[in-house]
């Protein structure tokens, strides 16, 4: 059996191996996420997508948080992450990481997506200490891009960033990409085909909604056109 890294304050009893299904079942009740298989989603970027993700709906939640501070909590240990100080994304990331410091009784950051034109024009908020491990507590990831911008900004201060942890992704090839390159590693609580197949689990969509869902994800630019959704 593989070890567990020792955490202080963790004292969570979600088995790793149905974390996947529980958080996205998590997501599902709350309408974190919501799928619209016949009236896709306008993303910014243009894309078409039957999914939409607002994980920002948690911080409501204090039983539904609670689950994803202690699903962030076991896969730490599985994965046997070592770390000095959480490092939150700005904005969403922050409470996540945040609520997960406090429970770890470790030091914590945030990262802002742009410095401010006046004051410090500082881009990351607390201490950081060059030659840190930090760990990157994000909620989502879909290209990956802006979760990578986080990661670049902690190295350029200093710090040692090996992982990037989210609640969801979307599971696109690209974003898996650009974490290799990166040389980062990215885990996250669950993921797009677990959480389409739990929704059809569910009865929030049916079998065949279900079959074209999951199609999304291998071909995000040409999905809508193949079902006439654009």
């Amino acid at each position: 059996m593989k070890s567990k890294t020792s955490l202080p304050g963790s004292n969570s009893k979600i088995p790793i191996e149905n974390i996947s299904m529980i958080v996205a079942s998590v997501l599902l009740d709350i309408k974190a996420v919501t799928l619209s298989p016949n009236k896709p989603y306008t993303w910014a970027s243009g894309i078409k997508s039957p999914i939409y993700c607002d994980n920002r709906l948690l911080i409501s939640y204090p039983d539904k948080r609670t689950v994803i501070r202690d699903a962030f909590i076991e896969t730490i240990k599985e994965n046997d992450i070592e770390f000095d100080i959480i490092a939150g994304t700005s904005t969403s990331g922050i409470p996540h990481a945040a609520w997960l410091a406090d429970k770890l009784n470790k030091p914590m950051i945030y990262v802002k997506k742009k410095a401010k034109d006046y004051g410090q024009q500082k881009l990351i908020e607390g201490v950081l200490e060059k030659g840190q491990k930090v760990l990157i507590i994000e909620d989502l990831i879909s290209t990956g891009g802006s979760s990578l911008a986080v990661v670049e900004a902690v190295r350029d201060a200093g710090g040692i960033v090996t992982h990037c942890l989210a609640i969801f992704t979307y599971q696109l090839d690209k974003a898996t990409a650009k974490f290799k390159d990166a040389d980062c590693t990215a885990l996250t609580l669950s993921n797009f085909s677990t959480l389409v197949k739990q929704a059809e689990r569910l009865k929030y969509i049916t079998e065949q909604e279900k079959n074209t869902v999951l199609e999304w994800s291998t071909m995000p630019d040409d999905w809508a056109k193949k079902y006439d959704l654009e």
